[in-house]
């Protein structure tokens, strides 16, 4: 099936058609990025409060004050000891990293699958796909791991950070440019497998659940939503390590605020909560991925139709 080239009640029949999947040959680079952008805002912003309490739950030897018993517990906890709006602290970070790194992430993504061919025909292209996703993560996380070293730093229990200006400057000043990015390889040894993952399973559910490949808001959250948690959940114990790298300058423990690497970090983990606690936080990370696939991936369908459609005006 494909999307023809209308608007509203046009009576014109269009003389070219294109799938949607495969975009049109005029569909611009800034379109492209300006989806993106718009995708990963809406999605970080409304599922913001739940990846703070995944940070505060993966965080290994708390403070007396950030040791919470489930998602419920660290919930009520926050909320009634520090304010509801504590629930949103560092988001600052996430609007300024998020808008440019999922720009960067889904013009990649578009540009690796169209080169590799996984927008011909209707069958499955499992390959393309995953190596669109593993080369889309590689360079927007590049562009947002510094941002994310501030939000987790001004997510943890008894953050004296405020503002992403003075965050900067005292993790800059105390640690080094080296604490923005010393994650980095963890990071990605979590986020390409992840994101293979979910583009993978995104594409396959896309194409099991919507054969016609039309636009179609239903397909996209559910495909979006069952990918994040499929993916979420087999890289989890690589997330709790990346926290403990991230947030290691805050922590009281001598051998964590020592932490160089990901063996290193593994080992520590594994040590003081054997293998349970590469888990840590896995229900929060699952609760967080699935409606943030599903906006993510919802937001940039509509997006790119909404470019689409609007190339006719």
């Amino acid at each position: 099936a494909f999307l023809q080239r209308t608007m509203g009640d046009h009576a014109a029949v269009p003389t070219e058609e294109y799938e949607y999947e495969g975009l049109p040959p005029n569909f611009t680079l800034a379109e492209n990025m300006a989806a993106g952008a718009f995708a990963g805002i809406a999605e970080h912003t409304l599922m913001y409060p739940f990846d703070l309490l995944k940070t505060r739950l993966q965080i290994i030897n708390p403070s007396p004050g950030g040791i919470y018993t489930g998602v419920s517990n660290a919930l009520s906890t926050i909320s009634k000891a520090e304010g509801v709006g504590s629930l949103w602290r560092g988001i600052s970070s996430v609007v300024v990293g998020a808008g440019p790194a999922h720009a960067v992430y889904f013009a990649t993504y578009e540009a690796v699958k169209h080169a590799m061919g996984g927008n011909n025909g209707n069958e499955h292209h499992p390959l393309a796909a995953a190596t669109s996703g593993a080369c889309a993560t590689i360079a927007s996380d590049a562009l947002m791991n510094p941002f994310d070293v501030i939000k987790q730093r001004m997510q943890i229990h008894g953050s004296v950070h405020r503002s992403i200006a003075q965050c900067t400057r005292t993790v800059y000043r105390t640690e080094g440019l080296a604490a923005f990015f010393v994650s980095y390889p963890t990071t990605l040894c979590m986020t390409v497998p992840f994101s293979a993952l979910q583009f993978t399973a995104y594409e396959s559910l896309s194409k099991v659940i919507n054969p016609g490949k039309g636009y179609d808001p239903v397909t996209h959250c559910v495909s979006g939503a069952l990918a994040g948690a499929f993916a979420a959940g087999l890289t989890t114990p690589v997330d709790v390590i990346k926290t403990l790298l991230q947030t290691r300058g805050t922590a009281r423990d001598a051998e964590i605020r020592s932490a160089k690497g990901l063996f290193r970090a593994a080992s520590i983990i594994k040590r003081q909560h054997g293998y349970a606690g590469f888990f840590r936080g896995l229900r929060p990370r699952i609760i967080t991925t699935m409606p943030s696939t599903a906006i993510c991936w919802s937001s940039y369908e509509m997006a790119k139709a909404y470019f689409i459609r609007h190339q006719d005006d």
